[in-house]
């Protein structure tokens, strides 16, 4: 069962719980692990975010660099030229929140300044300590996701002897961290951190295992949307796991109390999602 939310972003607020809420990814980079560049033309990510927004997304993450395995990191200029204009635009013509996929303090600021009111942590304040400042200046909702290691070494990582007791300790760390440096805990929303510095075993058992995570007492979000851990599990061709393999995996998430589910395919997952909020 899962506990009831009002997750509060800088000005708007999403009620979590009785009903799944959709962050759909919208990646503005032209290496994409999933979709190839296809939205870096800026254009084309503009009309996808519209179009999100019309197939039931309840956020728009937009992301200027990729984090996927054997990525590099682009400079900081790079990813704010690749993400805040989108942002701004999109910031201008949707009625549903915009969030910031980034590490980077300034980059957050830039974006939070054209509109957005999320900001997506891949290392939970990690790497760089001034995110904190930049979420409580502001007043945005946080995601604090668990990973491991650099942003060179991320998907490098060696096995963890009780994947879902570490990833629950840092996790309830990340937390106390934000509370401590002034931010709302009702703006905070954790994230596991699925195929982020775990083998394809350790984020089954952590997607199993999600009542644990529930009990930190913050929403909960899922991203397993395309990843390789999925493949490992069935020998069917790409495209079929891409679909039915994220399917069964968002469809998990649920039913195990996930509030918020991170995925490239919004449509088909908003319809997943609606008929499994009926059934837990």
């Amino acid at each position: 069962m899962r506990h009831e939310h009002t997750w509060k972003l800088s000005r708007d607020a999403i009620q979590l719980g009785k009903r799944t809420a959709i962050m759909g990814i919208l990646n503005v980079t032209p290496d994409s692990f999933s979709d190839a560049g296809q939205y870096f033309d800026f254009e084309k990510a503009v009309a996808r975010g519209l179009e999100m927004e019309q197939e039931g997304a309840d956020i728009i993450d937009i992301g200027g660099e990729s984090s996927r395995p054997g990525s590099e990191a682009v400079p900081e200029e790079e990813e704010t030229r690749r993400a805040v204009p989108v942002i701004e635009r999109l910031a201008a013509a949707v009625k549903i929140p915009i969030s910031i996929d980034t590490y980077r303090a300034n980059v957050a600021r830039r974006a939070l300044e054209a509109g957005a009111q999320v900001v997506n942590d891949i290392s939970a304040f990690r790497f760089d300590e001034r995110m904190l400042e930049v979420v409580r200046d502001y007043r945005a909702g946080v995601v604090l996701m668990h990973s491991r290691g650099t942003r060179e070494t991320l998907h490098r990582q060696g096995r963890m002897s009780d994947p879902v007791g570490e990833v629950s300790g840092s996790l309830a760390h990340s937390v106390e961290q934000a509370v401590s440096a002034g931010i709302p805990p009702e703006a905070i929303a954790i994230d596991p951190g699925i195929g982020f510095g775990k083998t394809a075993e350790e984020s089954v058992a952590i997607l199993k295992s999600l009542h644990v995570f529930s009990k930190i007492r913050y929403p909960v979000l899922v991203g397993t949307s395309r990843k390789s851990f999925i493949r490992l599990m069935t020998s069917n061709n790409i495209q079929e796991v891409r679909i039915w393999g994220t399917a069964a995996t968002v469809v998990a998430a649920i039913m195990n109390g996930a509030h918020i589910l991170r995925v490239h395919d919004v449509r088909r997952t908003r319809v997943l999602a609606d008929v499994s909020d009926r059934l837990v």
